[in-house]
């Protein structure tokens, strides 16, 4: 069936109801009342509806054009002016154009002409709206339908008089609660039925030399996704299915290693930035080799189904990350406890109904990009905030969904692979980058397994490991490590290379958390897409007691970035995994282009040791038996923490796993501490003094 064909009934129906309410809103802006009306309404509060109103209407243009199909007639130029003109209004400013400054999307600005509670809700509505842009591609008219009626409801308001900010919390409330019964359960479609294939359509469907094709996903599209598409274009089809099969090939690996039957399952998530579609259909082909179909969906749209800033999905580069920064608080509107059960019977109802999708899913394969233009988000007083009531309630709420997801796809029953790209931003040796980054994710393998096994020969010697920093890094960690009852079967490190984490390079482990202790410190780092100066935890047996960053100007600023977007709104966090990345070759590449702090923690999680904050790396498959090369059992797979999971799963798991990772060069000395006070080094003052590591001090020499 053809995508457009599934929503036909659905949009018969609600066609009507979609007419009357553009009719009333085409009156609004240019009836025989309008006048009238802005005057009932009064000042400041007309000219915010006559600016919603006047993009309601644009994007139904936009809807009109996708249904006639007659976009396919206008140039390169015409659909990207078009598509610009979509996101003008929250663009960052720019010479002769206030853009996001002078936006009704911006709370900051709302909150100025239209008062602090009003404005900060009235801003959220617009940001709602804005998200009609994607409905309209996607031919969603209910989703259209609703949100035109939810602005009409609200202009109906405001023409009675001012309303008090209770009367339109409700509206706002009671939207997002109702129809969560559709916005959730759609969102739980989308992660699971491949029927849905508006983007498998675009890249298996598209002549993807023709460049007008990025137009049809509606996302803000820049000269990163031009650039990418056209650098794909030139290469040869043999280096296209190369870098595909690295990706996928890595995907099938992580089964055969994990010991799970990919036979059985149907359908792989594919997960990409916008411009990668070449490779992306090289890699879709090869899936189906192995009996797979694409479940690709986009990052979420709706408030109700987004978390913090994070993306997970396809993407494009954001039109402006601090409008998106700016509304990670929206959820104060809703959240409470009654939304939150709701939402909660709404998942599980969906995974329930659609339990035959879960169980033939296989997991996430992933095409990160990095490069991006720097990000330094500003705190804005205006933005809304969750009550410490609301951090513990999304708390609860994400825990919730997490169990639900893992009744129907247990983590053990599927795998994953992420690899990355530079994206054009990264600068002008785009190009190159690119070349050096696909040879550092096809490095080999055999070689690094060898290295790494004599590296865990030592570890396995240890009762605990030191952890130093120099030069300004004021990192002092002591990790303690589980007790081996049969050494010569048992190890505590997995032995990782190129599989489901590429690139290759690193040995890691679930440490012990009682007396794990001290100080974690980076000087910069980016953090689930974030920036953070001079971050610095600290530990008391193995959970994080206190912690800082320099990136604001108030100690209160600091400890809410940190809690807001790396505890996630918890008091606090265990250490779920300490590790040894050994890729010195992408550490030295990422400094000869300056690009180590543009590189995402899938890179520079193998570029010097890391500590995770969070669930351990085999969180909720910790039953499954896992070996080494070498025959070796791996048995440090939980920690006090996750111990509990059969007795109080929600003290057992935190549903969120974020690498810290220290470079080479901030490293004193890593020292491996023996039962009987026997030290022996690993890592000092930047390099491999282990024997038999000197294969990896190679790249500094060159």
């Amino acid at each position: 069936m053809k995508y457009k064909e599934l929503f036909r009934e659905e949009n018969e129906s609600v066609a009507e109801r979609y007419a009357l309410a553009m009719e009333r809103i085409h009156a609004f802006l240019e009836g025989e009342d309008s006048q009238r009306e802005l005057a009932a309404i009064g000042k400041p509060y007309a000219d915010y509806f006559l600016q919603v109103a006047a993009f309601i209407q644009q994007v139904n243009t936009l809807k009109e054009h996708v249904e006639a199909e007659d976009l396919v007639n206008a140039s390169f130029e015409e659909m990207q002016a078009f598509n610009g003109a979509l996101y003008e209004d929250i663009l960052p400013k720019e010479q002769g154009r206030a853009g996001y400054e002078t936006s009704y999307a911006n709370p900051e600005y709302a909150i100025s002409q239209l008062g602090e509670e009003l404005g900060a809700l009235l801003s959220f509505l617009y940001t709602e709206i804005r998200g009609c842009i994607i409905y309209a591609v996607e031919y969603r008219l209910f989703e259209l339908t609703i949100h035109a009626e939810l602005f009409v409801e609200v202009l109906c308001l405001f023409e009675d008089g001012i309303p008090s900010v209770k009367e339109l919390k409700e509206i706002l409330y009671y939207f997002v609660s109702d129809y969560a019964d559709v916005t959730v359960d759609y969102r739980t479609k989308e992660l699971l039925d491949p029927e849905l294939s508006f983007a498998t359509d675009i890249i298996m469907g598209s002549d993807l030399a023709d460049l007008r094709y990025l137009f049809r996903y509606g996302e803000y599209i820049t000269e990163n996704e031009i650039s990418m598409a056209k650098f794909l274009n030139s290469l040869s089809q043999e280096r296209i299915d190369a870098m595909a099969y690295t990706y996928t090939h890595g995907y099938e690996e992580g089964f055969r290693i994990a010991g799970i039957d990919l036979s059985k399952k149907k359908t792989v998530n594919i997960r990409y930035a916008i411009g990668m579609e070449r490779m992306v259909r090289a890699a879709i082909l090869q899936f189906e080799k192995m009996g797979l179909t694409p479940v690709i969906y986009r990052a979420p749209i709706a408030r109700v189904n987004r978390r913090q800033t994070l993306k997970p999905g396809y993407f494009g580069t954001s039109a402006n990350r601090q409008y998106e920064y700016d509304h990670k608080g929206d959820d104060t509107i809703f959240m409470d406890s009654a939304f939150v059960e709701r939402k909660t019977a709404i998942l599980r109802n969906a995974y329930e109904e659609r339990k035959a999708l879960a169980k033939g899913y296989a997991g996430p394969a992933v095409i990160e990009v990095f490069g991006e233009k720097e990000f330094e988000p500003v705190n804005k007083k205006e933005a809304l905030k969750l009550t410490d009531k609301q951090q513990t309630l999304c708390v609860h709420a994400a825990s919730e969904s997490a169990k639900i997801v893992n009744e129907y796809i247990p983590q053990d029953d599927y795998s994953f692979t992420i690899i990355a790209y530079p994206v054009p931003d990264i600068g002008d040796n785009f190009e190159e980058i690119f070349e050096r980054i696909v040879e550092v994710n096809t490095l080999d393998n055999e070689a690094y397994k060898r290295v790494q096994q004599v590296i865990i020969n030592e570890l396995d010697h240890a009762v605990s490991v030191r952890v130093t920093g120099q030069e300004g890094n004021k990192t002092s960690m002591t990790v303690m490590m589980h007790d081996l009852e049969h050494p010569d079967k048992e190890t505590n490190f997995e032995n990782c290379t190129a599989d489901v984490n590429i690139p290759v390079g690193e040995v890691f482990t679930s440490p012990k958390l009682t007396g794990t202790h001290g100080v974690l410190n980076v000087s910069e780092v980016y953090l689930n897409g974030l920036k953070f100066k001079n971050i610095m935890l600290t530990f008391t047996d193995g959970m994080i007691s206190d912690y800082s960053c320099d990136n604001f100007e108030t100690e209160e600023e600091n400890k809410a970035y940190i809690k807001e977007n790396v505890l996630f709104n918890r008091e606090t966090l265990p250490i779920g995994e300490f590790a040894i990345g050994t890729n010195t070759t992408a550490y030295v590449m990422a400094n000869a282009y300056d690009i180590v702090y543009k590189l995402p923690i899938l890179i520079v999680e193998k570029m010097g040791p890391h500590f995770a904050v969070g669930d351990t790396c085999y969180s909720h498959s910790e039953e499954t038996r896992l070996y080494n090369s070498d025959g070796k059992e791996i048995v440090a797979k939980e920690n006090e923490c996750s111990r509990l999971r059969n007795t109080d799963e929600d003290k057992a798991y935190f549903n969120c796993h974020t690498d810290i990772t220290i470079p080479y060069d901030e490293i004193g000395e890593i020292v491996s501490i023996h039962a009987d006070g026997k030290e022996v080094k690993i890592i000092e003052n930047g390099r491999f003094v282990l024997d038999g590591c000197e294969m990896l001090n190679e790249p500094f020499q060159l």
